[in-house]
Protein backbone atom coordinates (compact mmCIF):
# COMPACT_ATOMS: atom_id res chain seq x y z
CA UNK A 1 0.00 0.00 0.00
CA UNK A 2 1.60 3.05 -0.69
CA UNK A 3 2.07 5.92 1.49
CA UNK A 4 -0.85 8.39 0.00
CA UNK A 5 -3.31 5.45 0.58
CA UNK A 6 -2.33 4.45 4.36
CA UNK A 7 -2.50 8.22 4.97
CA UNK A 8 -6.06 7.93 3.67
CA UNK A 9 -7.04 4.99 5.35
CA UNK A 10 -5.95 6.60 8.71
CA UNK A 11 -8.12 9.95 8.08
CA UNK A 12 -10.81 7.67 7.52
CA UNK A 13 -10.90 5.20 9.98
CA UNK A 14 -10.31 8.21 12.41
CA UNK A 15 -13.59 9.98 11.29
CA UNK A 16 -15.40 6.75 11.52
CA UNK A 17 -14.28 6.89 14.99
CA UNK A 18 -15.24 10.06 16.05
CA UNK A 19 -18.69 9.76 14.18
CA UNK A 20 -19.48 7.11 16.46
CA UNK A 21 -18.49 8.71 19.47
CA UNK A 22 -20.65 11.57 18.59
CA UNK A 23 -23.53 9.25 17.66
CA UNK A 24 -22.70 7.34 21.19
CA UNK A 25 -23.22 10.61 23.17
CA UNK A 26 -26.04 11.54 21.42
CA UNK A 27 -27.87 8.36 22.30
CA UNK A 28 -26.76 8.75 25.90
CA UNK A 29 -28.49 12.13 25.89
CA UNK A 30 -31.52 11.22 24.52
CA UNK A 31 -31.78 8.68 26.85
CA UNK A 32 -32.10 11.25 29.67
CA UNK A 33 -34.52 13.69 28.32
CA UNK A 34 -38.02 14.07 27.87
CA UNK A 35 -39.26 13.77 24.40
CA UNK A 36 -43.05 14.58 24.86
CA UNK A 37 -44.49 17.30 25.27
CA UNK A 38 -43.94 20.31 28.29
CA UNK A 39 -46.17 20.27 31.22
CA UNK A 40 -49.25 21.88 30.96
CA UNK A 41 -51.63 24.00 33.06
CA UNK A 42 -54.86 22.12 34.19
CA UNK A 43 -57.70 22.87 32.07
CA UNK A 44 -60.16 25.27 33.64
CA UNK A 45 -63.52 23.17 35.30
CA UNK A 46 -66.19 22.73 33.18
CA UNK A 47 -68.82 23.20 35.78
CA UNK A 48 -68.35 25.04 39.27
CA UNK A 49 -72.32 25.06 40.38
CA UNK A 50 -72.77 21.37 41.89
CA UNK A 51 -75.41 19.26 40.19
CA UNK A 52 -78.65 19.58 40.89
CA UNK A 53 -80.79 16.75 42.01
CA UNK A 54 -82.70 14.81 39.47
CA UNK A 55 -85.92 16.43 38.85
CA UNK A 56 -88.64 13.94 40.80
CA UNK A 57 -86.77 14.36 44.08
CA UNK A 58 -86.53 18.26 43.31
CA UNK A 59 -90.11 18.65 42.60
CA UNK A 60 -91.31 15.67 45.43
CA UNK A 61 -93.60 16.63 47.76
CA UNK A 62 -92.91 18.23 51.05
CA UNK A 63 -93.70 19.25 54.77
CA UNK A 64 -92.57 22.81 54.89
CA UNK A 65 -93.21 24.77 58.19
CA UNK A 66 -96.30 23.04 58.77
CA UNK A 67 -97.81 22.84 54.92
CA UNK A 68 -97.84 19.72 52.68
CA UNK A 69 -96.69 20.90 49.64
CA UNK A 70 -97.82 18.30 46.95
CA UNK A 71 -95.29 17.24 44.29
CA UNK A 72 -95.55 18.61 41.00
CA UNK A 73 -95.76 16.68 38.08
CA UNK A 74 -92.88 17.25 35.92
CA UNK A 75 -93.70 15.30 33.31
CA UNK A 76 -96.56 17.65 32.25
CA UNK A 77 -94.07 20.66 32.47
CA UNK A 78 -92.16 21.96 29.53
CA UNK A 79 -88.63 21.12 30.58
CA UNK A 80 -86.76 24.22 29.84
CA UNK A 81 -88.83 25.81 32.82
CA UNK A 82 -87.47 23.23 34.86
CA UNK A 83 -84.29 24.26 37.17
CA UNK A 84 -81.17 23.83 35.50
CA UNK A 85 -78.01 25.01 35.81
CA UNK A 86 -77.04 26.82 32.12
CA UNK A 87 -74.56 28.56 30.65
CA UNK A 88 -74.92 32.51 31.92
CA UNK A 89 -76.47 34.96 29.01
CA UNK A 90 -77.03 37.69 31.35
CA UNK A 91 -73.20 38.81 31.73
CA UNK A 92 -73.80 40.06 35.47
CA UNK A 93 -72.14 39.54 38.28
CA UNK A 94 -72.47 36.45 40.38
CA UNK A 95 -75.19 36.75 42.95
CA UNK A 96 -77.50 38.99 40.77
CA UNK A 97 -80.94 37.48 39.70
CA UNK A 98 -81.94 38.48 36.24
CA UNK A 99 -85.83 38.04 35.07
CA UNK A 100 -86.18 37.15 31.02
CA UNK A 101 -89.73 38.81 30.67
CA UNK A 102 -89.26 37.61 27.01
CA UNK A 103 -88.51 34.12 27.98
CA UNK A 104 -90.40 33.36 31.02
CA UNK A 105 -86.91 32.40 32.94
CA UNK A 106 -85.39 33.70 36.13
CA UNK A 107 -81.35 33.28 36.58
CA UNK A 108 -79.68 33.29 39.48
CA UNK A 109 -75.93 34.45 38.44
CA UNK A 110 -72.98 32.13 39.27
CA UNK A 111 -69.30 32.29 40.02
CA UNK A 112 -67.98 30.45 36.39
CA UNK A 113 -70.36 31.65 33.55
CA UNK A 114 -73.13 29.65 35.02
CA UNK A 115 -76.10 30.46 36.23
CA UNK A 116 -79.33 28.39 38.04
CA UNK A 117 -82.46 29.14 35.69
CA UNK A 118 -86.29 28.39 37.01
CA UNK A 119 -89.18 28.89 35.36
CA UNK A 120 -91.57 31.72 35.67
CA UNK A 121 -94.86 32.52 35.23
CA UNK A 122 -95.30 36.43 34.76
CA UNK A 123 -97.96 39.29 34.29
CA UNK A 124 -100.81 39.79 31.88
CA UNK A 125 -100.85 42.45 29.50
CA UNK A 126 -101.23 45.89 31.20
CA UNK A 127 -99.89 44.24 34.29
CA UNK A 128 -96.24 43.60 33.82
CA UNK A 129 -93.01 45.76 35.34
CA UNK A 130 -89.48 46.05 34.45
CA UNK A 131 -86.65 47.67 35.99
CA UNK A 132 -83.85 46.84 38.70
CA UNK A 133 -84.64 46.55 42.61
CA UNK A 134 -83.00 44.75 45.56
CA UNK A 135 -84.44 42.20 47.54
CA UNK A 136 -85.03 44.21 50.93
CA UNK A 137 -87.22 41.97 52.79
CA UNK A 138 -88.18 37.85 52.76
CA UNK A 139 -90.36 35.66 54.60
CA UNK A 140 -91.73 32.29 54.97
CA UNK A 141 -95.34 31.83 54.06
CA UNK A 142 -95.94 35.41 53.71
CA UNK A 143 -99.36 37.29 54.64
CA UNK A 144 -100.79 38.62 51.50
CA UNK A 145 -102.69 41.84 51.61
CA UNK A 146 -104.26 42.77 48.91
CA UNK A 147 -104.00 46.77 48.01
CA UNK A 148 -107.14 48.59 47.39
CA UNK A 149 -106.55 49.05 43.50
CA UNK A 150 -107.02 45.41 43.19
CA UNK A 151 -109.87 44.95 45.78
CA UNK A 152 -111.73 47.30 43.66
CA UNK A 153 -111.57 45.46 40.90
CA UNK A 154 -112.36 42.24 42.62
CA UNK A 155 -114.59 43.20 45.39
CA UNK A 156 -114.48 39.76 46.66
CA UNK A 157 -110.95 40.17 48.41
CA UNK A 158 -112.05 42.68 50.66
CA UNK A 159 -112.07 40.06 53.05
CA UNK A 160 -108.46 40.35 53.38
CA UNK A 161 -107.95 43.64 52.85
CA UNK A 162 -105.27 45.40 55.10
CA UNK A 163 -108.58 46.44 58.22
CA UNK A 164 -109.58 42.51 58.38
CA UNK A 165 -106.07 41.60 59.03
CA UNK A 166 -104.72 39.95 55.16
CA UNK A 167 -104.82 36.31 53.88
CA UNK A 168 -102.68 34.40 56.10
CA UNK A 169 -100.10 32.66 55.20
CA UNK A 170 -100.99 28.97 53.50
CA UNK A 171 -101.66 26.65 50.51
CA UNK A 172 -104.04 29.02 48.89
CA UNK A 173 -102.31 32.14 49.56
CA UNK A 174 -101.46 33.50 46.47
CA UNK A 175 -97.70 34.76 47.20
CA UNK A 176 -97.01 31.03 47.88
CA UNK A 177 -94.32 29.34 50.38
CA UNK A 178 -91.98 32.34 50.16
CA UNK A 179 -91.90 35.87 48.84
CA UNK A 180 -88.91 38.23 48.30
CA UNK A 181 -89.94 41.85 48.75
CA UNK A 182 -88.27 43.87 45.87
CA UNK A 183 -87.42 47.93 46.64
CA UNK A 184 -85.65 50.50 44.55
CA UNK A 185 -84.09 52.77 47.16
CA UNK A 186 -86.10 52.81 50.30
CA UNK A 187 -89.28 52.77 48.57
CA UNK A 188 -91.11 49.19 48.54
CA UNK A 189 -91.78 48.62 44.51
CA UNK A 190 -94.85 46.54 45.40
CA UNK A 191 -93.32 43.59 42.95
CA UNK A 192 -92.79 40.20 44.53
CA UNK A 193 -90.83 37.11 43.58
CA UNK A 194 -92.71 34.73 44.95
CA UNK A 195 -94.20 30.94 45.03
CA UNK A 196 -97.34 29.87 43.52
CA UNK A 197 -98.95 26.17 43.78
CA UNK A 198 -100.30 26.98 40.06
CA UNK A 199 -97.70 25.29 38.32
CA UNK A 200 -99.63 25.09 34.90
CA UNK A 201 -99.00 28.95 35.11
CA UNK A 202 -95.36 28.88 34.57
CA UNK A 203 -93.91 30.17 31.45
CA UNK A 204 -97.22 32.08 30.66
CA UNK A 205 -98.40 35.31 31.62
CA UNK A 206 -101.05 34.89 33.23
CA UNK A 207 -101.16 36.91 36.68
CA UNK A 208 -101.13 40.27 37.91
CA UNK A 209 -97.83 41.68 37.85
CA UNK A 210 -95.50 39.62 39.96
CA UNK A 211 -92.62 36.79 39.23
CA UNK A 212 -94.56 33.67 40.04
CA UNK A 213 -92.45 30.24 40.64
CA UNK A 214 -93.30 26.82 41.34
CA UNK A 215 -93.07 26.39 45.19
CA UNK A 216 -90.47 23.97 45.17
CA UNK A 217 -88.34 26.51 43.26
CA UNK A 218 -88.97 29.48 45.71
CA UNK A 219 -87.97 27.69 48.15
CA UNK A 220 -84.68 27.06 46.77
CA UNK A 221 -84.47 30.62 45.70
CA UNK A 222 -85.38 31.61 48.69
CA UNK A 223 -82.37 29.48 50.49
CA UNK A 224 -79.67 31.08 48.37
CA UNK A 225 -80.32 34.58 48.15
CA UNK A 226 -78.64 36.73 50.74
CA UNK A 227 -80.19 40.11 51.64
CA UNK A 228 -79.48 43.09 49.06
CA UNK A 229 -79.31 41.07 46.20
CA UNK A 230 -80.14 43.38 42.97
CA UNK A 231 -82.73 42.17 41.21
CA UNK A 232 -83.22 43.26 37.06
CA UNK A 233 -86.13 42.56 35.32
CA UNK A 234 -86.23 42.65 31.69
CA UNK A 235 -87.12 41.93 28.16
CA UNK A 236 -83.57 41.08 27.37
CA UNK A 237 -81.17 39.72 29.95
CA UNK A 238 -78.45 40.52 27.63
CA UNK A 239 -78.86 44.55 27.75
CA UNK A 240 -77.11 46.42 30.46
CA UNK A 241 -79.07 47.64 33.83
CA UNK A 242 -78.41 51.36 33.00
CA UNK A 243 -80.91 50.44 29.93
CA UNK A 244 -83.40 48.67 31.19
CA UNK A 245 -86.41 51.28 32.10
CA UNK A 246 -88.70 51.49 34.40
CA UNK A 247 -92.16 50.64 34.15
CA UNK A 248 -94.47 50.54 36.90
CA UNK A 249 -97.53 47.84 37.32
CA UNK A 250 -100.79 47.50 39.01
CA UNK A 251 -99.16 46.24 42.44
CA UNK A 252 -100.99 43.02 44.04
CA UNK A 253 -100.00 43.43 47.48
CA UNK A 254 -100.56 46.51 50.16
CA UNK A 255 -96.70 46.74 50.96
CA UNK A 256 -94.55 45.64 53.48
CA UNK A 257 -96.38 46.07 56.96
CA UNK A 258 -95.44 49.31 58.73
CA UNK A 259 -92.88 48.43 61.54
CA UNK A 260 -91.50 45.48 59.67
CA UNK A 261 -87.72 44.60 60.25
CA UNK A 262 -86.54 45.09 56.53
CA UNK A 263 -82.86 43.96 55.75
CA UNK A 264 -81.18 47.74 56.17
CA UNK A 265 -80.85 50.18 54.52
CA UNK A 266 -80.64 50.24 50.43
CA UNK A 267 -78.36 52.68 48.97
CA UNK A 268 -79.46 53.96 45.57
CA UNK A 269 -79.62 51.49 42.91
CA UNK A 270 -76.41 52.08 40.76
CA UNK A 271 -74.10 49.90 38.96
CA UNK A 272 -71.73 49.30 41.87
CA UNK A 273 -74.28 47.15 43.78
CA UNK A 274 -74.57 45.32 40.12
Amino acid sequence: MSIPEIESFRLSRRGFLNAAALGAASIAVSACTTTGPGPTQPPPPTSVEPPLADYASMYAAVNDGGFDLPAIPVDRIDPQFLRQVVPDPTGQKPGTIVVDTTGHFLYLVRPGGQAIRYGVGLGRAGFEWSGDAVVQWKQKWPKWTPPDEMIARQPELKQYSADNGGMPGGLKNPLGARALYLFQGNVDTLYRLHGSPEWRSIGKSVSSGCVRLMNQDIIDLYDRVPSKTPVIVTSDPRQSMVATANHQAIPIDAGVPAGSVLLGPVKAVTNAIF
